[in-house]
């Protein structure tokens, strides 16, 4: 039978097999993705002015810096304020424990 076609030489119906990739690891739990920001140079200033300590307010007054003389004049004027407040109370005979008026308590005022 010449015309016979072995399955040695038959045709494959078989998919190529293709090479496979290495499987993809799931993100780690303990490594979140990054992104990254750029700030402005404005933005930096005002992070740097929002996370001053009061102590580096005070410095920057004395040599002069108009904003910050600002901050602790507002500082201050709360500052006596509350204390008018817990005279008041004290006045009217309110226990020490229970005024809402604290001095001394640090004050933060956003300009």
């Amino acid at each position: 039978m010449p015309n016979e076609i072995s399955p040695a030489s038959a045709p494959s119906t078989a998919p190529p097999q293709q090479a496979s990739a290495p499987p993809k690891s799931p993100p780690s739990a303990s490594s979140p993705p990054k992104d990254t920001v750029q700030l402005s140079s404005a933005a930096q200033a005002a992070l740097r002015e929002a996370t001053e300590t009061p102590a580096q307010t005070a410095k920057e007054a004395g040599a002069g810096d108009v904003q910050a003389k600002k901050i602790v004049a507002k500082h201050a004027s709360a500052k006596e304020a509350l204390a008018k407040e817990a005279e008041a109370s004290k006045a009217q005979g309110s226990p020490t424990g229970s005024s809402s008026a604290k001095v001394g308590a640090h004050v933060n005022i956003v300009a």
